[in-house]
């Protein structure tokens, strides 16, 4: 049976030497073998193993879900294959944003004019693609009220929103209720 040292093993599989020495302290990935001088010698199964954990750290899956996966005769269930596909979705959705509101400064850029500073609109649209929905809009507004209420004004106007819509923000943000 071939087989392998931690350097040689680390190479085929395109991973550094301190990753697999990683796997074997969170059991993950044992060598088969030590030499009499104490060094890790791996086999054929073990390379399958790490291909098998390769293609399922590719896939996006946790350390832990690797653990609970080879735990379980290798094959992940539904499940968890269906929660880590609607994470991913999330994901590729929030980078969306993030590309929409990114060409958008690169035509304003592109356009010659100079940016403009940011406003109320600019705000909301950097939030929501840092993945922030409107539950978390609110309890960052109420956090700035809370810390610095001053603060939160100028920063309200200084997105060009009008100083009564300012007002009834920061009165919601107190918890009072809207007008």
């Amino acid at each position: 049976m071939k087989t392998y040292s931690i350097s040689r093993i680390a190479r085929a599989c395109g991973l550094s030497r301190s990753t697999l020495l990683y796997y074997d302290r969170v059991g993950l990935l044992r060598s088969s073998a030590r030499t009499g001088s104490g060094y890790r010698v791996y086999n054929e199964k073990d390379l399958s193993r790490l291909a098998r954990i390769r293609q399922l750290r590719e896939a996006g899956l946790s350390l832990k879900e690797i653990r609970s996966v080879l735990a379980t005769g290798g094959k992940p269930g539904t499940r968890l294959l269906e929660e880590r596909m609607r994470k991913t979705a999330e994901e590729i959705v929030g980078l969306k944003n993030q590309q929409r509101l990114l060409a958008g400064m690169l035509r304003k850029v592109a356009s010659g004019k100079r940016p403009g500073c940011v406003d109320k609109q600019m705000w909301i649209d950097m939030l929501k693609a840092a993945g922030m929905d409107q539950g978390a809009m609110n309890r960052w507004h109420t956090e700035f009220e809370r810390r610095s209420p001053d603060g939160h004004q100028e920063f309200l106007l200084s997105l060009g929103i009008p100083p009564s819509e300012a007002a009834r923000i920061r009165s919601l943000s107190r918890g009072e209720p809207g007008n």
